[in-house]
């Protein structure tokens, strides 16, 4: 996950450090406030937004609430997670729908902010919903601003007001004022109008945004910024904000942004909430925007919410229950493994969702080197089978595997990688639908859990006898004295404080710890 990479990563390892220190100091909490300042300024977010967010953190981190915490650097980094949902805008703000349709949203921002191609990716997103939004062509100067508006409209399956062809030609204020007569008359429940963008901000293309805006009167006016962007965010979103005054910011190119200190800016700044992030280039790549679960993500806490709607969205329950109930018969085939990758590459990026796991950071240089293509080249393995070999790969010889691998385009290695990750995922699946615990590739049998070997009657092997007369004496009395020592000890196999109990000593309770990982 790129969002916010070198801030998180920052952070994090400024958070580590804490966490060693059973005791802060106003010293220790200097140096964290100002390595937190450093971090955020790397980010390129604006002075002004560091200034007030690191002095709400020292206030509260030198109070009453950290130095009687049980854990100290624990309550900090709370205080910084809750300081970060407060700039990035506190609560969860949704579009507000016009009482009477149709809700018009206007687009705005500079050229090349992804206006365009967010309209496509706002109209799905509503589409799915339940809406029947309509995309409106009103950037008739940058050069076939219209033809990409038609093509990703008809990419996201939602009508094109198209009038005018653009590259000079029309009124944008008429194609606008048009748009609504013809949602009215086709019965179109909302109005998404892409605007023109300039390289920068000019009164030439804030008139034009402002006699749109008049003309249409828009419920929802959305700035569009591009989440690279850096310290000149602010200067770019108050002459918006003045020009045209939206209500709501979308962040958009957040995958490909390793600093993003426009988003930490722009809401604390203009007062105005971010609504949705564009996440990446495809039109599904589209999310609303959740301040908690954001600033979880940059503290590398993870956002389970997010991770759970996701795979919601994607896999369907009937089909996840089918599949569960041919695990439990042992029915379950190469099909509905290639069925399983299929609903999974729905749910969206991979490394995305992984990324959305707790401490995923510390996993980033797995995920980096994680190749989506894999799962493409496994279902086109899993496709040149016939239908009897996916029911049955015992069928999978050395001839069948050589044809399979050369209609897959791969190597019969990779063919007979794929069969035995398959029979191991098969078997792991089995023994968890029946109750138990499987046996993880490269580890030993769980302690204390059923499925091993069982053991044999009388204790294990027949110990050896000693030679020694006097030592073997003294053997059979230490085993004639232990059933009654046996009851006086603890589970971990230190003596209890029972009668004549030998206590551990300061030694065996530090090695005990060090061997816990304490």
């Amino acid at each position: 996950m790129a969002q916010f990479g070198s801030l998180s990563d920052r952070l994090t390892e400024t958070f580590r450090n804490l966490r060693s220190k059973g005791r802060l100091t106003p010293s220790d909490v200097d140096g964290t406030v100002r390595e937190i300042r450093r971090a955020l300024l790397d980010a390129d977010v604006a002075l002004e937004v560091v200034k007030a967010f690191t002095a709400a953190v020292r206030e509260r981190a030198l109070s009453d609430e950290v130095n009687r915490a049980l854990n100290p650097a624990q309550q900090v980094v709370q205080i910084v997670n809750e300081e970060l949902v407060g700039i990035l805008g506190g609560q969860q703000r949704r579009l507000e729908f016009a009482k009477r349709p149709p809700t018009v949203i206007m687009l705005a921002g500079l050229q090349g902010a992804g206006k365009t191609t967010l309209a496509g990716k706002l109209g799905k997103w509503l589409k799915k919903d339940g809406h029947t939004p309509m995309l409106v062509a009103a950037d008739l100067q940058r050069p076939n601003a219209v033809q990409q508006l038609q093509v990703v409209g008809e990419q996201a399956g939602v009508h094109v007001f198209a009038p005018e062809p653009g590259n000079g030609v029309g009124d944008p204020v008429k194609v606008a004022k048009n748009a609504i007569k013809a949602a009215v008359d086709q019965q179109y429940d909302t109005v998404i109008v892409d605007t023109a963008g300039r390289l920068g901000v000019d009164a030439e293309l804030m008139k034009q945004a402002a006699n749109i805006r008049k003309a249409v009167d828009p419920d929802e006016v959305l700035f569009v910024i591009d989440a690279m962007i850096g310290q000149d965010a602010v200067t770019t979103a108050r002459a918006f904000q003045e020009g045209v005054d939206f209500t709501g910011v979308v962040l958009s190119k957040l995958d490909g942004d390793a600093r993003g200190g426009a988003a930490l800016s722009v809401a604390s700044v203009t007062g105005r909430p971010i609504m949705f992030a564009s996440t990446g280039e495809g039109l599904d790549d589209f999310e609303p925007f959740h301040p908690d679960r954001m600033a979880s993500r940059i503290l590398d806490l993870g956002d389970i919410l997010s991770l759970i709607e996701q795979a919601q969205g994607a896999f369907d329950e009937e089909e996840a229950r089918k599949v569960a109930d041919k695990i439990a018969t042992d029915n379950f085939t190469l099909n509905d493994f290639l069925q399983q990758m299929q609903q999974l590459r729905k749910a969206g990026s991979i490394k995305g969702m992984l990324g959305m796991l707790p401490g995923a950071k510390g996993m980033r240089e797995a995920l980096d080197n994680f190749d989506e293509r894999e799962i493409v080249r496994t279902e086109a393995i899993i496709q040149s089978m016939t239908p009897q070999e996916r029911e049955l790969p015992k069928l999978l010889n050395g001839s069948r595997r050589l044809r399979i691998a050369k209609g897959a385009g791969s190597t019969v290695t990779e063919v007979n990688a794929l069969v035995n990750r398959f029979e191991q995922a098969a078997k792991m699946m089995k023994t968890v639908a029946r109750g138990g615990v499987p046996q993880m590739p490269g580890m030993g049998p769980i302690p204390g859990m059923h499925g091993g070997k069982k053991q044999q009657q009388g204790g294990g092997k027949k110990k050896a006898k000693v030679g020694n007369p006097a030592k073997r004496a003294a053997l059979a009395a230490g085993a004639a004295a232990a059933p009654q020592q046996a009851p006086q000890g603890s589970g971990l196999g230190l003596g209890g404080g029972a009668k004549g109990g030998k206590a551990p000593t300061e030694e065996e309770l530090a090695s005990l710890q060090k061997f816990l990982g304490r």
